[in-house]
């Protein structure tokens, strides 16, 4: 793995609106803390909420940039997000095509 490659993240991130996560999305596009974002809508979330087991649709979203964006990419998401606790979570990125890379690093420079 090379040193550029670790910079970057895969974010992980669920909505319970597909309208409201795009627009969550195009904030955070044009605040440049993502070079870019995948929508999947009609997922079924489970999960523990106040002692129950709960059931939701959901919609996904998988979010690319740079790590050290990370931390300010999850407080803004916090500011904008419904859910009292989003689910956001980074994994590395391990590889990947230089030129992308290079791509995600310019968009999310500005």
């Amino acid at each position: 793995m090379s040193a550029v490659q670790s910079d970057y993240v895969w974010v992980y991130m669920t909505h319970g609106q597909v309208d409201e996560a795009k627009a969550m999305v195009r904030q955070l596009l044009e605040e440049r803390l993502i070079a870019c974002a995948n929508i999947n809508d009609g997922m079924t979330a489970m999960y523990w909420w106040d002692g129950a087991v709960q059931e939701d649709s959901e919609c996904f979203i998988i979010a690319k940039t740079r790590r050290d964006l990370f931390e300010q990419l999850t407080d803004r998401v916090n500011a904008l997000h419904p859910y009292e606790v989003p689910c956001v979570i980074a994994l590395p990125i391990q590889g990947g095509h230089e030129p992308y890379l290079s791509w995600l690093e310019k968009e999310t420079r500005g």
